[in-house]
């Protein structure tokens, strides 16, 4: 899935924003990539379940809003590379689509969108 990924905050306007490819495997795994700064980031992309401790957690800290509930299909990701490294949450509201935020190392701060 294509994913956009909007600045939030100035460390994050100094790259601009960024496209980001999320592979779900059919068995919950799949990877997660993108470039950041000039340089390529890879990792894993996991769903994980409504009990999963502190999902959530990320979007509030990097969306500025106290933890609550969401519904959806849940994903954690996290990519490295260049001593660079980007931690994510996301929640996929229907088949292709859905949102959610990332960290990044820098402190650089993204709102993650899945969808054409």
């Amino acid at each position: 899935m294509q994913v956009r990924l909007y600045p939030l905050n100035a460390e994050a306007n100094q790259a601009g924003a960024l496209q980001a490819v999320v592979m779900d495997g059919m068995n919950g795994r799949g990877s997660f990539t993108l470039a950041y700064r000039g340089h390529n980031l890879s990792g894993e992309a996991t769903r994980v379940g409504p009990e999963y401790p502190g999902f959530g957690a990320l979007i509030g800290a990097t969306l500025g809003e106290p933890q609550r509930q969401v519904s959806g299909r849940r994903g954690i990701a996290n990519a490295a590379g260049a001593g660079t490294h980007a931690q994510c949450e996301y929640v996929l509201t229907a088949p292709g689509q859905g949102v959610g935020a990332c960290l990044f190392s820098d402190g650089a701060r993204y709102q993650m969108h899945f969808g054409q």
